[in-house]
């Protein structure tokens, strides 16, 4: 039985509004060593989605934009409760950290200077206008997104992207979390909440209407 939404419209899995067009940009979301293996942040399957990644930035190079999560240098530049967040994780502030692991991952990372970095310092990639007012440059429309964590820095990309009125195109099997039940949560509340805003498909039927 297909989810159904609080207006009572079902939620599929598909391009309800066709294909992405030409003025679509994929927005790959902090797949960087610093959630790899080896990493305190560990995303533990970051890599059984990186091949459906690497297939969409190949598919959209030159219309790729890689969000990296960026920490506070000091805990003196945490402002308000991410203060407390890096007392818990000091070892995760750029003084403390190797700066190689901010860089994305090498599969993604030879896709630079083609694919585009776009820095953060929070969760959200919106909070302080710079991102929006680059994508109503180029008059991009349309996002399709990718990357982790589902449940909390794409959870923000996601409904700032809905907040701001873009198409969203949530890529399915290319996100990931570390947590199983929290993402699972996270992609039910994107079916059955945002159904006339959200649109999931997987990357094969995607790439084929897109090359």
């Amino acid at each position: 039985m297909l989810p159904q939404n609080a207006d009572g419209h079902k939620a599929k899995d598909g391009l309800t509004y066709g294909p992405p067009g030409d003025r679509a940009v994929h927005l790959c979301i902090d797949m960087q060593r610093l959630f790899d293996k080896g990493s305190e942040w560990q995303v533990d399957w970051m890599r059984r989605v990186l091949p459906n990644v690497c297939h969409l930035v190949e598919t959209l190079p030159d219309r790729t934009v890689f969000t990296r999560f960026i920490p506070p240098e000091t805990l003196d530049d945490a402002p308000g409760t991410w203060r407390r967040y890096y007392e818990k994780w000091p070892q995760m502030l750029r003084r403390n950290l190797d700066p190689d692991w901010l860089r994305l991952l090498p599969e993604l990372e030879i896709h630079l200077p083609r694919a585009r970095i776009f820095d953060k310092p929070v969760y959200s990639p919106w909070m302080d206008g710079r991102l929006h007012a680059l994508l109503q440059r180029d008059r991009i429309d349309t996002l399709i997104l990718t990357g982790g964590e589902t449940d909390v820095c794409l959870l923000a990309a996601v409904i700032g992207a809905v907040d701001l009125g873009y198409r969203v195109i949530l890529v399915s099997d290319a996100v990931c979390s570390s947590t199983d039940d929290t993402h699972d949560a996270a992609m039910e509340m994107y079916g059955k909440r945002f159904g006339q805003q959200i649109e999931m498909v997987e990357t094969a039927p995607l790439v084929a209407v897109m090359v």
